[in-house]
């Protein structure tokens, strides 16, 4: 039967708290020990006659019994073996030869695999199996130092080994187990390694050119081009200067750029790094990328050389033409003497002239003041427009005030009157709507200060309305908006009475007709002489005109008004003050804002605080 079991038993005790080692009962797995079973040396000495003593025989003490985890403590096996590895995918190599170090553990019988870590090798190396028993076979057999020697294969989870070599303490103790070690072999090494560790061949043909002796001869000396690259053909291109730099020491090129005060240009000093530039390029196939991350000597014909560059001709440097047009004089030198070149005339670099773009204005979004918005279109940084400043110093606070009326399909509209406020200083318009009790208009500002431009201009050409346009009954279209000028103060016609010559005269005429009747029923009042002639035609047709104003107002009731004004004429003088008339007038809902009414209280005034009623009353018939 095969053993299963390889338990050992306890020899190390306690008694009294001192530690004390005693004979195992039962051997490995539990098997039986034979004890009393006698040696063939202990028979041999019990078979020797005992010699005549005067006291009792010694004894030899028994040999104390070792356990294999003390007796082969750190006592290990090493082999030296290599493996053979596969590798399909490779044109350059085919299978890979990986070495390896074998141990083995005499103290309980395990092995283990390592692999030396190689660097940048990309290989998963150092511990290919780890330490424990290795099955040997399928049937429960597991491997030991015995079945291990040199020059043979040990197959390990399914990889076969190949020892080569062992070390002296393996060699050793193998022998003196009685097995007989086969000769060592040698290494194998991968071919592929060996193939990258051996120098590459390279085949050059020395030159005779002193590439040293050129290096002393000239070091530290530079050819000094100005050239010029025209890229006006390409969008916003233009002619830009640059400086060619030749190194004699290593035939190099290096091209500057040449950067000027407030170019607008990131300051990038170097358009291309010093480096060989190739001339002429090696005839290729149409299947050879153009894009190469180097150009190798095999690529190329010819490289530049300082005979290519010459002043009053252009070439070429990596797709780009550099025309040069003038040289140091470093540069003039070296080639006086070494090519007996003796022209080195400057070429003068003429700028073509700008091709003059008009500038077209967009047209306006209608956003902001026109004068505004229009700076957006000729710079980066808008500037506010000017401003005349002499001209808001002399109009400050002069402002021209019109009454308006709203010209509208609707009737609701056509009863709001609004003030118009023109101000000298900056020839805004602002228009205010003073509010009207119990009208379901909300007053207030109508329109702020703005400049108003006349209908039908344009962006081009702008005209905004002036004091001249502003007559009694023309009509001014606002935004959309028309409006008619029904009135204005009199400070309107005594400023443009003061300076007549900057109004046209049928602006001031009509000015002077609407302030006529005014002005007559003053010197009326003061003289207290009634009014005759033209005045009672006007004051005839006036009435005529509130009549039909008041025929609106359906609510008012022309007899309770005629009948209101003489209870308080108590002496029927037909004469009522200003303040009580007004009041009365109040109650009785007569719409005293209203313009025509105004005009007929005006005419109706006697003096400055009287007012005769009865004229007043021929608007109300009954």
């Amino acid at each position: 039967p095969q053993k299963t079991s390889f338990h050992r038993s306890q020899t190390l005790g306690y008694k009294n708290g001192f530690a004390f080692s005693r004979l195992p009962t039962v051997g490995i797995g539990g098997e039986r020990l034979y004890v009393n079973q006698l040696s063939q040396a202990e028979l041999d000495e019990l078979s020797k006659r005992p010699m005549l003593t005067y006291r009792q025989a010694k004894q030899v003490p028994p040999s104390g019994f070792i356990p294999a985890h003390v007796a082969f403590d750190k006592k290990i096996l090493k082999f030296d073996a290599y493996f053979q590895e596969d590798v399909p995918l490779s044109a350059e190599e085919h299978y890979r030869i990986r070495q390896v170090a074998i141990y083995y553990y005499l103290e309980d019988d395990s092995m283990s695999v390592i692999e030396p870590v190689v660097q940048n090798s990309g290989l998963l190396q150092g511990k290919l199996i780890r330490r424990h028993r290795v099955p040997k076979n399928d049937c429960g057999d597991y491997y030991h130092w015995k079945d291990l020697n040199r020059g043979m294969n040990i197959t390990m989870y399914g990889r076969m080994y190949h020892i080569v070599d062992c070390d002296p303490f393996t060699q050793v103790f193998l022998e003196s187990q009685g097995i007989e070690l086969n000769p060592p072999e040698k290494m194998v090494f991968d071919p592929y390694t060996e193939l990258r560790r051996m120098p590459m061949h390279k085949y050059v043909t020395p030159s005779d050119f002193d590439q040293l002796k050129q290096f002393l001869t000239y070091d530290k000396q530079v050819l000094r081009f100005y050239a010029m690259w025209d890229d006006t053909d390409s969008i916003f291109g233009e002619n830009r200067p640059y400086i060619i730099h030749y190194y004699l020491a290593d035939d190099t090129v290096e091209v500057r750029e040449v950067y000027k005060q407030n170019d607008g240009r990131d300051p990038f000093p170097i358009l291309i790094k010093r480096q060989r530039l190739p001339k002429t390029f090696v005839d290729k196939k149409k299947t050879f990328p153009s894009c190469v991350l180097e150009i190798s000597d095999q690529e190329v014909l010819e490289w530049y050389t300082a005979k290519d560059f010459a002043v009053g001709k252009s070439t070429t440097l990596l797709g780009r033409t550099f025309f040069i047009y003038d040289c140091d004089e470093f540069t003039r030198n070296f080639y006086r003497d070494k090519f007996g070149i003796t022209d080195f005339q400057p070429v003068e670099i003429k700028k073509k002239p700008l091709e003059e773009v008009p500038q077209v204005i967009p047209p306006y979004n209608g956003f902001g003041v026109l004068e505004d918005s229009l700076q957006n279109c000729f710079s980066l940084l808008p500037k506010p427009p000017r401003k005349d400043v002499i001209k808001m110093l002399e109009n400050d606070h002069k402002v021209l005030r019109y009454q308006v009326a709203l010209e509208s399909p609707n009737p609701e509209d056509r009863k709001r009157r609004f003030i118009l406020s023109y101000f000298l200083s900056n020839d805004m318009i602002s228009i205010y709507e003073p509010p009207v009790r119990n009208s379901g208009i909300i007053g207030g500002k109508y329109l702020g200060k703005t400049r108003v431009a006349k209908p039908g201009s344009t962006t081009e050409n702008v005209t905004y309305y002036e004091p001249s346009d502003l007559t009694i009954g023309s009509t001014i279209e606002v935004f959309g908006h028309r409006f008619v000028i029904t009135d204005a103060d009199e400070y309107v016609l005594n400023y443009m009475e003061s300076n007549a010559e900057s109004f046209p005269m049928a602006t001031l005429q009509s000015l002077r007709d609407h302030f006529r009747p005014r002005q007559v029923v003053k010197e009326t009042a003061k003289s207290d002489i009634p009014m005759l002639g033209t005045s009672d035609q006007e004051m005839d047709k006036l009435i005529v005109q509130v009549q039909e104003e008041l025929k609106l107002h359906k609510y008012l009731n022309n007899k309770s008004i005629r009948e209101a004004f003489l209870q308080c004429d108590k002496d029927g003088s037909g004469i009522l003050d200003k303040a009580k008339f007004l009041a009365l007038c109040d109650s009785l809902s007569v719409p005293t804002n209203s313009f025509l009414v105004n005009k007929l209280i005006d005419l109706c005034s006697c003096g400055e605080d009287k007012i005769n009623y009865r004229d007043f009353l021929r608007a109300f018939p009954l």
